[in-house]
């Protein structure tokens, strides 16, 4: 027997005036998952998040906590606590009176609220620091403790909105390790909002793409990855080169796209559409073949002019041209490139096979 959600969005709107910040999102969210809400600003992430927390109403549709409705439930009546990108400590309480609060206003005594806050700073590893104002802490302190104020009163679901954004680089990956540990341990489900790719395809279940207020796209990292839906998605990604241009068959019939760049075999997966259709195939930057000659025995390629390169600990990411004048690129370990004289201006062939295309709707 399938397991009810533990969360559920069906046909939900929300209007600001004339302006539809979210628009009929219908998405289920299960218990014990780590779900993340991704898009760039103004795309509706954050508004979804919001109302999932009670500080948003609905315009339209119903959004259900454990089966019942909470449209009209009282934020503070939800269960829904939410670590916000400000942290919003108190500054005037200490770390352990920070994490006490949420049980002292439900009513807990003293001695039990501060046994339970000290647990959750010995969990998140700053117990020492139990005594220390807020301001005496690092970025990275003070976002276990917004973590352990949020998880001490042990709800069903944490709320998170770019928690990490003030974060430095280093610290943002330390911390997604916390964060995915700590999830993994407790079975707490989180929704997880934030701008970031690295953060959201390392840390979640499955991710919800959102864009002017739509759903563009909800799957598991890799699915999301390897086979973006929309060219709106590959786009947003930025792991794809993107050839646009209209379906057709090759002379033995096989189905292609003929692109300013070239006509390209597509994946063997039938009929791709209707001929003269205008569609997109995308190819990720890691599958594409860098040759300094025009290769033999291959489906798909094109010449490209290198035109620049960026280097990213072990791996290059190398960028091309084609005559059409559009950029393509290549991204490889430096072992993989070894064998190659790279010069900017210098013409290249690229190759791909066409199992590693993937057709998507413009």
């Amino acid at each position: 027997m399938t397991q009810a959600p533990l969360v559920s969005f069906e046909g939900v709107v929300k209007r600001f005036g004339s302006y539809t910040a979210v628009q009929k999102i219908d998405l289920d969210i299960s218990q014990g998952e780590f779900l993340a809400l991704m898009g760039s600003s103004g795309c509706g992430k954050t508004t979804t998040l919001r109302m999932l927390a009670g500080l948003e109403a609905p315009t339209e549709g119903v959004i259900r906590l454990s089966g019942q409705p909470i449209n009209d439930l009282p934020s503070w009546s939800r269960d829904t606590p939410m670590v916000w990108q400000s942290l919003a400590l108190f500054p005037f309480l200490n770390v352990v009176e920070n994490v006490e609060f949420a049980l002292k206003m439900r009513g807990m005594g003293k001695a039990d609220r501060r046994r339970r806050a000290e647990q959750w700073l010995d969990r998140m590893q700053i117990a020492e620091f139990a005594g220390r104002n807020i301001s005496q802490l690092s970025g990275g302190q003070r976002q276990r403790v917004a973590l352990a104020r949020s998880l001490v009163v042990e709800p069903k679901i944490l709320l998170l909105d770019e928690p990490l954004s003030a974060l430095d680089a280093a610290l943002k990956v330390r911390m997604q390790s916390v964060l995915k540990n700590l999830q993994r341990e407790t079975g707490i489900t989180f929704v997880y909002v934030t701008h970031s790719q690295s953060e959201a395809f390392s840390m979640a279940d499955r991710v919800v793409i959102m864009s002017r207020g739509k759903v563009e796209q909800i799957g598991t990292p890799r699915d999301i990855y390897r086979a973006p839906r929309s060219r709106f998605v590959a786009d947003f990604l930025g792991s794809s080169n993107i050839f646009s241009g209209e379906l057709a068959r090759d002379a033995q019939g096989r189905p292609t796209i003929v692109t300013d760049s070239g006509d390209f075999i597509l994946p063997g997966v039938g009929a791709p559409g209707i001929e003269g259709q205008k569609s997109s195939l995308t190819v990720l930057d890691t599958r594409m073949q860098v040759h300094a000659d025009a290769p033999q025995d291959v489906q798909n390629s094109v010449a490209a002019r290198m035109v620049g390169e960026e280097f990213t600990g072990a791996t290059a990411t190398i960028y091309f041209e084609t005559q059409s004048g559009q950029e393509v690129r290549v991204q490889k370990t430096h072992e993989e490139l070894a064998g190659l004289d790279l010069q900017i201006g210098q013409l290249f062939h690229l190759s791909w096979s066409p199992s590693d295309g993937h057709l998507v709707n413009e």
